[in-house]
């Protein structure tokens, strides 16, 4: 658990509304021209409202081979009861921003029907998995509680024969950009710190939520262009650090593979659970976010 940051003041006013395509990064995004830059509303005469944002980005592993494959109602539970009540700084608090990875097509259609209020996005991952018991295809999704509007998928920069792609959003209500992906150890760091420069990209630098499976430590290069531009909700101070997320065959957590990735101007508290997660070989990372 990390502390809450002393709040500075958003000194950017954020600048056009659609996720950039960032050609030079080797990266774009379907369907939208324009470059790099913040994410919202160009020429605002004044600040955005103060927000707080209640995230988690989690790992679910409802894929193959995960522990959860063939128990898809089941996750559906945990992962809705975290969204319920997540702890954050010693206290329970109800998420409004969900980050997922290696989650299911049928898991999302559930939420979608079962948590009439909020908005959601899906992207497949590019490796075509498919998910037991005719959930459709694992990915990567967005949901929130704040409409989302211009959801767009982003191809990273890849080896020959790979392709990595992130989910972005606006909330216009809250002007900020939500964005999740998850990397790959296959790719090593060279090509991964070209997928997370582009990342950097794609989000801008306005309000930004950028969380995810990032498949490396925190003192891995690959993270660099990140924790260049953003904080991470974990970290204390300039130090890349924060508590272990993956979990082995016996549920111990042994790395950081799990981030969120937050505006430097934000104020935030952050938090890991110390105990095994029994449906995902990950633990949720939950945060406090607030923007002002």
């Amino acid at each position: 658990m990390r502390s809450p940051r002393a709040l500075i003041p958003l000194l950017s006013v954020c600048a056009a509304a659609a996720v950039v395509t960032i050609a030079a990064a080797g990266a774009s995004i379907e369907g939208l021209p324009g470059g790099g830059g913040p994410a919202h509303a160009d020429g605002a005469a004044e600040p955005p409202p103060a927000v707080t944002i209640n995230a988690v980005t989690w790992n679910v592993c409802g894929g193959p081979g995960c522990p959860s494959e063939t128990a898809p109602a089941k996750l559906t539970k945990q992962i809705v009861q975290r969204m319920h009540a997540t702890e954050v700084g010693g206290r329970k608090v109800k998420t409004n921003a969900v980050l997922l990875q290696e989650v299911c097509e049928g898991h999302v259609r559930t939420f979608k029907k079962s948590m009439g209020s909020w908005t959601w996005a899906f992207a497949a991952s590019p490796d075509g998995s498919s998910c037991a018991q005719g959930q459709g295809r694992a990915g990567v999704a967005l949901g929130t509680e704040a409409p989302l509007t211009a959801t767009r998928q982003a191809k990273l920069p890849a080896p020959p024969g790979r392709t990595r792609v992130a989910l972005c959003g606006e909330v216009p209500s809250w002007a900020t950009r939500v964005c999740v992906t998850q990397l790959s150890q296959a790719e090593g760091d060279e090509w991964r710190q070209k997928e997370t420069r582009a990342l950097a990209e794609i989000a801008g630098t306005g309000r930004v939520l950028l969380g995810g499976d990032f498949a490396a430590g925190p003192d891995s290069p690959a993270l660099d262009p990140l924790y260049a531009a953003y904080d991470e909700c974990d970290q204390t101070g300039t130090s890349r650090t924060g508590a272990n997320t993956r979990q082995n065959w016996q549920g111990a957590a042994v790395e950081k593979t799990d981030y969120l990735f937050i505006t430097k101007s934000a104020a935030v508290s952050c938090s890991v659970p110390t105990d095994r997660t029994t449906t995902s070989d990950h633990r949720p990372m939950s945060a406090e976010v607030r923007f002002k």
